[in-house]
C-alpha cells in the first residue's frame, strides 16, 4: 500500500538549532581558553562538550534540517458526494418444497409425515350413539422442519371402494383459509404394506388416505404451524394384517382403541410414534354417558343434553395410544401416592359371567385387580424407576360388536383379541379378568407406561423395546408372588416344543427386524423377555438393573431405537456386547447357552 509523508507546518527548527550550535560553540571556547589552564576539571569538560553533541546531532541527521517543502506531499483530500445508498442486491427467493408422504419407516413406508414435528393436539369433538357419527375440529399445532409449500396430514376417511366415510368441510393454516386435496393408496391385508403391482392380497379397510394441505403461502423452516381440520363421519373400522382396530360402535357409545393403525381413522394426524405430542381432548356425548381418556380430567361441563368432558395428557403422546372411549361406565377415581387413579368398568360386565366360571361376574373380578394397581406400580418402579406420569387406571370394555344372533350358526359377539397399554389408561376387554385374579395382563400393560408410552418406538422395527420389556415385567411379577423365578421361566420357554403351538416360526424371528408382518410375533414378546434374562445373566443383576431404571429415565418422553439401547447396555456394563445381541436379536434361530 503507498504512504504518503504529511507536510509540516508551522517553522523549520532545523536553522535556529544550528544558530544555537554556533553561539555554544563560541561561548563553550572561550570559557575553555579562560579556565582550562587554571584548572581543567570534569565539569568543565562536559560544558565544552554539549556544542560538540550539537553540531554532531546535526551532522548525524538526529534532528533534520530539510525544508518542510522537502516533504512528499499527499494528494488533496477529495470531497465525496452525497449519494442515495445503493439498492441491496434482492433476497434469494425461499425454496418451499412439499413435506414427504412418509416419515420414513420402511415397515409402514406412508404413515407418518416428513416436513414437521407436532407439538399439540386439541380434539374438539362430539360423538353421537345413535349414529356413530363424530365431529367437530381438530387443531394441529406443529413447528416445520423445513420450508413447506405444502404437508400432509395422515387422516383415514376412504373406505376401499373411494367412498369417503368421513367429510372434511374446512381446513384452515394460522387462520387463514387452504386448499387440500386426498389421496388413497391401498394396503395388503396380509403384509401390512402398501399393495405391489400384481398382487393377489385382499385389500385391508381402510386404505392408507393422505390429506395433503397446501397453505396460502409458503412456510418458512423454524415457524409454528396451526392447522385446524372441521369434519364429521362415521369413522371405518380397521381390518387389517394385525386385527380389528378403530372406533367400535357400542350399544352405549364407543371404544377407540387399536395398533398399530387407529389414530387417523378418527382424527388428522402425524401417525406415527416417533413423532410424540401432548393431548387436549374435548368431547361431547349426550348426558348421562362417560367419556374416559388419557390422562387429567380437567373438567366436564353440561349443557342442554349433552356433557362435555375435558381431558388433557400433559406428556408427549405416541398419536395410537390416544382414546376417548364412551359409554356406561362404572368409574372409579381414588389418589394413591401421588398417582390419580381413574378405572372405568363397562356396566355390562358387572352381570357377564366370566366364561367357565359360572357366577362369578367379570366386573367383581375387575374391579378386585384394578385395586391391586397401585401394588403394581409400585413393585415396578423397583426394577424401572419412578412411574412417569401422574395418573393411572384401565378402562374394562364390553364386546366390541353385537354379533348376529340370527345367523346360523349364531354368530357370538366378540371381545377385543388384544389389550392395549393406552397411555395412563390401558385398555383391557373381559378376559383379561380370569377368576383366579391373575393380574398379569394388568402387569404388562402398567409396564408399557415405562416401556412403550414413556419410552416409544422410534420405528417399527423396535417393537421388542415395548414388548419385550412389559413380558419380562410378567416375569418379574410371578418371582415377586412366590411364583417361578425370571431363570426358571426363561428355561422352560428355552425348552418349549412351540411347533406344537403352531408357532413354528419362534425362533426363526429376528427379534430387532421381525419384519412388518411380524411385529407382533411371539418371539417378539418371548424372545424378546429372554434377550433380557441372558443379558442379566451376561452383566449381573447390578448393572442390569442400573439399565433398565437408566433407560427408563434417562430417555423420558422420547422415541427410542434398538442401536440406542444396545449402545447404553454397553456404557453402563463397561462390557463390548456386540456378540451378545448379535446372537440374541439380530440372528435368527435359538441361541446357544454358555
Amino acid at each position: 500500500m503507498t504512504t504518503c509523508v504529511l507536510a509540516a507546518t508551522g517553522f523549520d527548527s532545523g536553522p535556529l538549532l544550528l544558530v544555537i550550535a554556533i553561539v555554544l560553540l563560541a561561548s563553550g571556547s572561550a570559557a575553555w581558553l579562560l579556565l582550562g589552564w587554571r584548572k581543567r576539571g570534569a565539569s568543565t569538560a562536559v560544558f565544552a562538550a554539549v556544542p560538540l553533541l550539537v553540531l554532531a546531532l546535526v551532522a548525524s541527521g538526529g534532528v533534520s534540517v530539510t525544508p518542510a517543502s522537502a516533504a512528499e506531499p499527499c494528494p488533496p483530500p477529495v470531497s465525496s458526494p452525497v449519494t442515495s445508498p445503493a439498492p441491496s442486491d434482492p433476497a434469494t427467493p425461499i425454496d418451499f418444497q412439499p413435506g414427504a408422504a412418509g416419515i420414513g419407516d420402511s415397515y409402514f413406508p406412508l404413515d407418518g409425515n416428513g416436513g414437521y414435528d407436532v407439538q399439540h393436539y386439541d380434539l374438539d369433538l362430539a360423538y353421537a350413539p345413535d349414529t356413530d357419527v363424530i365431529s367437530g375440529t381438530t387443531t394441529v399445532t406443529a413447528v416445520a422442519t423445513q420450508n413447506l409449500s405444502a404437508f400432509n396430514l395422515d387422516f383415514d376417511t376412504r373406505d376401499v371402494n373411494g367412498d369417503d366415510a368421513i367429510t372434511i368441510s374446512s381446513i384452515t393454516v394460522d387462520g387463514k383459509a387452504a386448499t387440500w386435496s386426498l389421496a388413497s393408496t391401498q394396503i395388503s391385508k396380509v403384509t401390512g404394506q402398501p399393495q405391489a403391482e400384481g398382487s393377489t392380497d385382499d385389500d385391508a379397510t381402510p386404505p392408507r388416505t393422505e390429506l395433503t394441505v397446501v397453505p396460502p403461502a409458503g412456510i418458512p423452516l423454524g415457524s409454528t404451524i396451526t392447522t385446524a381440520v372441521t369434519y364429521s363421519g362415521v369413522p371405518i373400522v380397521v381390518s387389517d394384517a394385525y386385527g380389528p382396530a378403530g372406533v367400535f360402535p357400542t350399544p352405549t357409545g364407543a371404544v377407540v382403541v387399536g395398533q398399530p393403525r387407529v389414530a387417523a381413522t378418527w382424527f388428522p394426524s402425524n401417525d406415527h410414534p416417533s413423532d410424540k405430542a401432548t393431548f387436549s381432548t374435548h368431547m361431547t356425548v349426550p348426558d348421562g354417558l362417560e367419556v374416559i381418556g388419557n390422562g387429567r380430567l380437567a373438567g366436564r361441563e353440561t349443557s342442554g343434553e349433552t356433557e362435555t368432558f375435558d381431558w388433557e395428557m400433559e406428556k408427549p403422546m405416541a398419536t395410537y395410544l390416544a382414546t376417548a372411549t364412551v359409554g356406561d361406565f362404572a368409574v372409579d377415581t381414588r389418589i394413591v401416592d401421588g398417582i390419580t387413579y381413574v378405572d372405568a368398568i363397562d356396566r355390562s360386565l358387572l352381570t357377564r359371567d366370566v366364561r367357565n366360571a359360572p357366577g362369578v361376574k367379570v366386573g367383581d373380578i375387575a374391579s378386585q385387580i384394578f385395586e391391586t394397581e397401585p401394588e403394581v406400580i409400585n413393585f415396578l418402579s423397583g426394577s424401572f424407576g419412578p412411574y412417569p406420569f401422574s395418573e393411572a387406571g384401565g378402562i374394562a370394555i364390553g364386546y366390541i360388536d353385537e354379533g348376529d344372533p340370527t345367523a346360523v350358526p349364531p354368530v357370538r359377539p366378540s371381545d377385543l383379541p388384544y389389550a392395549l397399554e393406552n397411555q395412563t389408561r390401558p385398555i383391557y376387554p373381559a378376559w383379561a379378568f380370569p377368576a383366579d385374579v391373575d393380574a398379569s395382563v394388568v402387569v404388562h400393560e402398567l409396564a408399557h407406561q415405562w416401556y412403550g408410552d414413556n419410552l416409544s418406538m422410534n420405528r417399527w422395527s423396535d417393537i421388542w423395546l415395548n414388548e419385550g420389556f412389559a413380558t419380562y415385567a410378567e416375569w418379574l411379577w410371578e418371582e415377586g408372588q412366590g411364583g417361578r423365578t425370571t431363570q426358571q421361566i426363561f428355561n422352560d420357554a428355552y425348552t418349549h416344543d412351540y411347533a406344537a403351538d403352531d408357532d413354528p416360526d419362534f425362533w426363526q424371528t429376528v427379534v430387532a427386524d421381525p419384519g412388518a408382518a411380524g411385529i407382533f410375533n411371539s418371539g417378539v414378546y418371548t424372545r424378546g423377555a429372554m434377550t433380557l434374562q441372558a443379558l442379566r445373566n451376561e452383566v449381573g443383576d447390578d448393572a442390569f438393573f442400573a439399565i433398565l431404571k437408566g433407560w427408563a429415565t434417562e430417555n423420558a418422553g422420547t422415541s427410542v431405537s434398538t442401536a440406542q439401547f444396545v449402545d447404553y447396555a454397553e456404557s453402563v456394563s463397561g462390557r463390548d456386547l456386540t456378540e451378545f445381541f448379535n446372537t440374541w436379536i439380530y440372528t435368527p434361530g435359538q441361541p446357544p447357552l454358555g
